[in-house]
């Protein structure tokens, strides 16, 4: 590895001591996927790649390629986002630091769309969720227009496409949650519009023999923002945590990218559909006293338990892809001790409570 594309020092302590370690955590590729990225040809461009996960993605890329060595080392990790405002143009000026191109472009733009750079692997990663209720059009715009554009823009391209659990109606507790073959029956807006953007690059890879492998991603958690962390910030505040949506799957960050940059190796057209997140079914009350346990506070339970709740049936990506590597009693006693110290947050709830669509 370059020095110019040094990642932080794995010495850098347990995730939840610093952001500099909860950084270098979150983008720690492991062998296999150095292996897998090896095996491909060519760059790999990641589309909205500003938002809560895109920066440890491309980052666990770059670092996945260094580690391969050799001619893999020399293709190039591209990073697309507006990357505005202070906190935009800090995350750009550490990518460049860690060897990613950043390549700056509002993708609801055409013209903007059509010169990005050439890569034969993609990424595609933009989406809006919160807000919806307000401003639906604005949704529709980034989760069904940029898709239309950047999968026309890079017809014939290798894509991992992010998506959400939310395409699925809601599955019993006591079941396995939503497999890739269910029909799709998205509650509200968000939910529609996502189903939308699987519908647009499903229909450029069969129109162009593009692979394509979607990702129903659902909940992704990094410390500073996730289902764990909403609720150790309210047991530790003394805020109620609402049962009514009684259990989730939650996954690592570190592990969601992993898993979905291993999808490129899976693409196909038609779209290779893989549900990524914990395999566990996890009991919201179950949670919250853990946590509560994990802070020294007891916590403040309000409603009942409904029978049903968005999950996901792992079975496919943990034959394909494997499993998750951080268990979910290490995800909490990670984010409680995260929380209990005053870690940075990106104050984003996850709303997963949330059993109507509306964001």
């Amino acid at each position: 590895m370059t020095a110019d594309r040094a990642a932080a020092p794995a010495t850098a302590g347990e995730p939840w001591t610093s952001e500099a370690a909860l950084d270098e955590w979150l983008s720690r590729p492991d062998d296999a996927l150095a292996r897998t990225l090896a095996a491909l040809d060519g760059d790999l461009v990641v589309l909205g790649a500003g938002g809560k996960m895109g920066p440890s993605l491309a980052r666990m890329a770059r670092r996945a390629l260094d580690a391969a060595g050799g001619g893999a080392a020399r293709r190039r990790v591209i990073a697309v986002s507006r990357y505005g405002g202070e906190a935009g143009a800090r995350t750009a000026r550490e990518l460049e630091a860690a060897g990613v191109q950043v390549v700056r472009a509002d993708l609801t733009e055409r013209t903007a769309v059509a010169a990005l750079p050439d890569a034969p692997n993609v990424v595609f990663m933009a989406g809006q969720k919160f807000g919806t209720r307000t401003r639906p059009s604005a949704t529709w715009a980034m989760n069904v227009y940029v898709p239309a554009l950047c999968a026309e823009r890079y017809a014939g391209a290798r894509a991992v496409v992010f998506s959400t659990g939310n395409v699925y109606a809601l599955s019993p507790l006591d079941g396995p949650g939503a497999p890739e073959d269910d029909a799709p029956r998205p509650v509200g807006e968000y939910a529609m519009s996502c189903l939308g953007r699987e519908r647009l690059w499903e229909h450029f890879s069969t129109v162009h023999g593009s692979p394509v492998a979607i990702v129903r991603l659902n909940y992704a958690n990094a410390l500073r923002y996730g289902v764990l962390t909403d609720l150790a910030r309210r047991v530790l505040a003394g805020e109620p945590v609402d049962v009514t949506m009684g259990a989730v799957n939650v996954i690592w960050q570190g592990d969601a990218n992993r898993l979905a940059l291993a999808c490129l190796a899976h693409a196909a057209a038609p779209p290779f559909v893989v549900n990524v997140t914990g395999g566990e079914t996890l009991a919201v009350r179950t949670l919250a006293h853990a946590l509560g346990e994990r802070l020294g506070r007891a916590p403040v339970i309000l409603g009942h338990e409904a029978p049903d709740a968005l999950l996901s049936d792992t079975t496919r990506m943990r034959a394909v892809l494997g499993a998750p590597g951080v268990s979910p009693a290490r995800l909490l006693d990670w984010t409680a001790a995260w929380v209990r110290r005053g870690g940075a947050l990106l104050d984003k709830p996850t709303r997963f409570e949330v059993r109507d669509g509306a964001f």
